[in-house]
Parts: structure tokens; sequence; C-alpha cells
């Protein structure tokens, strides 16, 4: 007669047959890849690049779908409301898993329950720039003119409530400034601002401002990081010039529905770090200024966390809304 240890024993075991043969199995064909914001944009390129490499190692396609709208909002909720088997995987950044929360009344999702992180695959760091016109060779002779002249100036950011307008404020805070904000949709549009001499400095993504800085159209100072860019190190951090504690690195990450079986959890995070180790992937990502992360879902799940909180005070303080 089987003793109840034996029984639940083997019952333990049964239960274990299920997930290990979820991540055997899958993927059962071609997976989706929702990228919340438009063709050509950096986790769009992001997404591409990776997935190229990434259904090769699973033999399954991976077809990437844009979902742009509501600053990211529209196409992370068709991650959360997607089938939790893997099938349909995501690629989004701070603002929809983050900093959306604070700016809207109700999300559609909630990123710490409805979405479970794989990894952040990338970094693209954010550039200090500035029009020629100011005249200033370098974050302190900036900022001493901020503090010099806090309501002269104005900046350009990639919209209202994004990283680059919540770590411009914050960097004019530090010198007790208020600059006008003006937004603009796009980096493209912002840049140009800058360039045209409408707005007077931004914080933008190292690809939207780089060619411009190196065609000798913009100056550029510093990158919002914890320590400098791989891929810019010419450039030093806000760190050096004093602003440690403003990090406004674009991040890349890669999620799924919440409830997603483990065992293909692991198995997809495996598979993107490899991907990454790739070094013609590496050299396809730095052309566009990012520099590989590769990091655990827990690590991924901190980083969000951080971003809530960091960007909370901001986002309070001037009563950034965005309905």
């Amino acid at each position: 007669m089987l003793t109840r240890r034996i029984l639940r024993g083997l019952l333990s075991a049964l239960l274990t047959i299920p997930a290990a043969g979820f991540a055997q199995d899958w993927p059962s064909g071609p997976v989706r890849v929702i990228v919340p914001f438009a063709a050509g944009s950096t986790p769009d390129l992001a997404a591409r690049i990776i997935s190229e490499r990434l259904s090769v190692r699973l033999g399954k396609p991976l077809v990437v779908e844009n979902k742009s709208g509501a600053s990211g909002n529209i196409g992370t909720d068709a991650v959360a409301k997607a089938a939790p088997d893997g099938q349909t995987i995501g690629v989004s950044i701070a603002g929809p898993l983050a900093v959306n929360t604070l700016l809207y009344k109700k999300l559609p999702y909630d990123p710490a329950k409805d979405i479970e992180p794989i990894t952040i695959a990338a970094t693209q760091p954010a550039v200090l720039v500035v029009s020629h016109k100011l005249g200033v060779g370098s974050t302190k002779d900036f900022l001493a003119l901020l503090k010099k002249n806090p309501s002269k100036f104005s900046f350009s950011s990639t919209g209202a409530g994004t990283i680059s307008h919540l770590a411009m404020e914050a960097i004019a805070g530090r010198c007790n400034a208020d600059p006008v904000h003006v937004p603009y949709p796009g980096s493209g549009a912002a840049v140009t601002a800058v360039i045209a001499g409408d707005v007077d400095f931004a914080l933008l993504p190292a690809a939207a401002v780089m060619p411009h800085i190196k065609a000798g159209k913009l100056k550029g100072l510093a990158v919002a990081s914890a320590k400098r860019s791989a891929t810019l190190p010419e450039l030093p951090t806000l760190a050096e010039a004093g602003l440690d504690d403003i990090q406004a690195d674009a991040w890349i990450g890669f999620i799924v529905p919440a409830k997603t079986p483990p065992a293909i959890v692991t198995r997809l995070h495996k598979e993107i770090v490899q991907v990454l180790a790739e070094p013609a992937v590496h050299e396809k990502l730095k052309l566009q200024y990012m520099d590989v992360v590769g990091d655990s879902p827990s690590q991924f799940r901190a980083v969000m966390a951080s971003d809530l909180a960091r960007w909370k005070p901001i986002v309070q303080k001037h009563n950034i809304k965005l309905d």
C-alpha cells in the first residue's frame, strides 16, 4: 500500500512535467513581438536586431508588431492581456512600465501585477545638448548659466512626462531654475528645435543627437548615466559635474504577460542573453548607441521600482498629468 508520503512525492513529480514540457515544446509556432512605439524608434530597432537572431535560436519566426499610442500604453496593454503561453512577448521602456502610472489616473494594466519582466536588453544614453548660441563648453558652465539666469531659457523634450522632460526638470531644479518646457512629438523634432535655436537645450537619446554633434550643429555636454557609456566614452557624465543623482538612460526591456510558465520565462531569458552575447548583435546595437545589459528578471523589476521612486517627486512637484 502506498503511503501518503509516497503519494505526495508522485504528485509533486507529476506536477513538474507540464512545466518542463512547456519549455521543451515552446514555441509552438510564430512568436509575436509587440513594440508599443512606431517603426524606427529606439525600442523598435532593438527589438528587430535581437528578434532576428532570437528566431534562429528558437527555430520559429518572430514577428514584430508595432502598436503605438498613449505613450506606449496601448502596446504594453496588448502584451499584458495576451495569453500567458510564451507566444506573445513585448519590448517596452520606463514610460509604460513605470512612469506612466504617475501620469495617468488609471492605466488599463498594472505593470507590477500584469507584466513579467524578462531582461533589460540594452540601454541608450541620454545626452545633454545645447545650442551653440549659449556659448558654454562644459556642464559646469551650463549649470552656472542656468543659476545666473533661472527664467531666461527654454528646453525641448520628446513629450510631456517623458524621461527627457522629467530629467531636464530635475537638472533645472538643482539650479533653482525654471526654464520653459516645449514638448515635441518625438526626438527628431525636439533636436531640430535646438539646432534651429527655437529652444536652448535638451536632454535627448544619443541616436537622435550624435549625428548632429558630429556635424558640429550641436554641442554635446554630458550623458545622464551612472558611468561613461561604452559607445560614447568621450562624453563625461552629469555626475562628474556634481549631478550624481540624475540618471536618465533609456532602457529597453523584454517582457511577457504575468502567469507565463516559469520554465518559459527562464528559457526566454537564457536565449535573449545568449543573443546579446553575440559579437554581431553587439555591433549592431553599438551602431545605434546602445550598451548591452542582459540582467535578470528580478534586477529588471528592481529597475522598474527604482524609476518609479526616482521620478515620482518630479511629477508631483510640477503636477504633470496626461489625462
